[in-house]
């Protein structure tokens, strides 16, 4: 029977929106507060949009109407390398393998606008509504005019339109609760290789593309926040997974030439936090988050790991008009260096699909597809209040390179990737 090498390449593929939002495909933040904050936003309440977003228990502390507008101009800068052979006489059962090495090749997507707007309402002192729409994640790689990387190229899409209710239970306590309506646009393309002669080397192609596939899910959060002193604040939530079902994005088998779904569940996740406002001017947080990418579908089979995302940040009142920011965040990569990996029995399952994959394919198709490897950031930004009901809030963040290899056979293959990132962030807010 012939054997099917690296169709895989679809589920990476699928992921590639969010594997360069840089806490795995989970943006840091999502106001320009947040981001230039490191991505606070559990223990320390920064804006409308963050207390719908991060944690509803912020929600019930918000005052009159307020409304903002802003995006995210988000710019990596992704490589990516193949080692390997091919198989020059794939029809005879003869070994004609010459070595092949890509080297690092530089992604043509680097440039993707990520849209968000945040609406919150008092209904009265204990009672506060809100409903944002935001671009939580919306990348992709093109390595279409590249030479070794099997012509990959995806664009990822994911929205989630959140409304909220928060509720302030007394001076110190107030939670809050939300919905998540979520909305994802999927798009695979790659020239993918198998053994048609059975030589364990790969030399016969196959167009695995399947086109663009939409899909919607629902989700929840819950959130808390408590003050026990006028100086002190502490937060937790919670996140639900969303599972989403892709229809006919990829043909994983040139056997059979299908049209094959892919399961891609956002994963669960926590998070606790604090913040302390020691003088009026200066307020500073800590947060702490967990992502429980391991037990979500299409994640878990592509052997991501969870993280742990610790993210630090304060702003200072230079004036009561201007703001400045600045933060730091760290969360290891779900992609982990591999050496040795197994290239050979394909014993590894990807939801739905007929073919299977071996270690190695699996970890090529992360790296290639999925370079979802940033791991330490600096943000900084400011906000700046023009008048009584409108402000100016900007961010900057930086991922440092990161740079991540696998091997198997002893070497002798090998996929690599690098990742860095920078990215603009601009909100305008009105309050009544």
């Amino acid at each position: 029977m012939r054997k099917v090498a690296g169709s895989v390449v679809l589920a990476s593929a699928v992921f590639a929106t969010g594997a360069f939002a840089t806490n795995g495909d989970n943006l840091i933040g999502v106001s320009p507060a947040s981001r230039a904050m490191g991505g606070l936003g559990t223990g320390i309440c920064l804006e409308p949009t963050d207390s719908i977003f991060r944690n509803p228990g912020w929600l019930g502390r918000q005052r009159g109407f307020n409304v903002s507008f802003g995006g995210i101009l988000f710019m990596p800068h992704v490589k990516g390398r193949s080692k390997g052979y091919w198989d020059t006489n794939d029809s005879d059962n003869t070994t004609g393998a010459v070595p092949v090495d890509s080297g690092y090749q530089t992604s043509d997507a680097d440039t993707f606008l990520i849209p968000e707007i945040a609406i919150t309402n008092q209904i009265n002192d204990k009672l506060v509504v809100g409903i944002g729409a935001y671009g939580v994640s919306g990348m992709g790689v093109d390595y279409r005019d590249k030479d070794g990387l099997n012509k990959m190229h995806t664009t990822f899409q994911f929205m989630r339109i959140v409304p909220a209710v928060g509720y302030k239970v007394n001076d110190r306590l107030s939670i809050g609760g939300a919905l998540h309506l979520a909305w994802g646009s999927l798009d695979l393309g790659a020239v993918m290789a198998y053994d048609a002669d059975g030589d364990g080397v790969p030399g016969t192609t196959w167009n695995a593309a399947g086109g663009q596939s939409q899909a919607y899910g629902l989700g929840a959060s819950l959130g808390i926040n408590f003050k026990p002193t006028d100086i002190i604040c502490l937060g937790a939530y919670y996140q639900s997974s969303i599972k989403m079902k892709y229809k006919n994005v990829f043909i994983s088998n040139p056997m059979t030439q299908e049209l094959e779904d892919l399961k891609l569940e956002q994963p669960q996740e926590a998070s606790v936090g604090i913040g302390i406002r020691p003088i009026p001017e200066l307020k500073v947080g800590f947060d702490i988050r967990w992502i429980n990418w391991s037990d979500a579908d299409g994640y878990k089979q592509f052997k991501w790991k969870d993280q742990w995302v610790f993210a630090v940040g304060g702003e200072y009142k230079v004036t009561p008009r201007l703001a400045l920011r600045a933060g730091y965040n760290y969360g290891k990569s779900p992609i982990r260096e591999k050496n040795n990996l197994d290239a050979s029995n394909r014993t590894n399952t990807i939801p739905d699909f007929s073919a299977r994959f071996s270690d190695y394919e699996v970890e090529w198709f992360n790296l290639i597809g999925f370079p979802a490897i940033a791991e330490h950031h600096i943000t900084f930004g400011f906000g700046y209040q023009f008048t009584e009901h409108f402000t100016l809030n900007a961010s900057y963040v930086h991922a440092f390179e990161k740079k991540v290899e696998s091997t198997a056979n002893g070497g002798a293959l090998l996929a690599g990737a690098k990742n860095s990132q920078d990215s603009i962030g601009v909100s305008l807010d009105w309050s009544f």
